[in-house]
């Protein structure tokens, strides 16, 4: 089973109801796979779907659990992310707004490629494995999480010496 497809949500009822009417539909999946690139696991939130004047107001609150590598040790962890955003859908063209999203005709909406989109934006862009994270050696490139392998980071560049001195010297009066 393709569980891109549990992402399009049949809408057509909706447009029939009157302005005010409200449908949540629960999301809990093991795994999920938004095309191109992005896997998740535990993927859960909730998908309000409301009838405006004019059209559906979309509001989506999804989280899940992804791979990513570390920026400083290049370990891979688990990543959450998470969004929360509304979209409103409009009934015809000349009622969109700025985003131009438009009911589509046969009334199924696919919220994958926005729920993927609003993921990847909450993605850090330096991941970290963990906040006391040491990184690697700059000297052998050894995980200093996880090898104690005695080098120090004294090596400045020598055009940027005369910085450090400027720190240790007091000011004069």
């Amino acid at each position: 089973m393709n569980t891109i497809n549990l992402l399009r949500l049949n809408v057509g009822f909706i447009i029939h109801e009157t302005v005010g009417y409200t449908r949540d539909i629960p999301l809990d999946l093991p795994f999920i796979h938004l095309p191109p690139d992005l896997d998740l696991e535990n993927f859960s939130g909730m998908v309000r779907i409301s009838r405006a004047q004019q059209g559906l107001v979309v509001q989506v609150q999804v989280k899940g659990d992804t791979t990513a590598q570390c920026g400083r040790c290049l370990v891979d962890f688990g990543q959450q992310l998470s969004a929360d955003f509304t979209d409103l859908y409009a009934f015809t063209p000349k009622l969109a707004d700025e985003f131009g999203l438009v009911l589509p005709e046969n009334g199924q909406l696919d919220l994958a490629p926005s729920i993927r989109e609003e993921l990847l934006l909450s993605f850090p862009i330096t991941p970290v494995c963990r906040p006391d994270c040491k990184g690697l050696c700059v000297v052998c490139g050894e995980n200093r999480n996880e090898v104690e392998c005695g080098h120090t980071q004294e090596s400045i560049d020598p055009r940027l010496e005369i910085l450090k001195s400027l720190k240790e010297e007091p000011p004069e009066d």
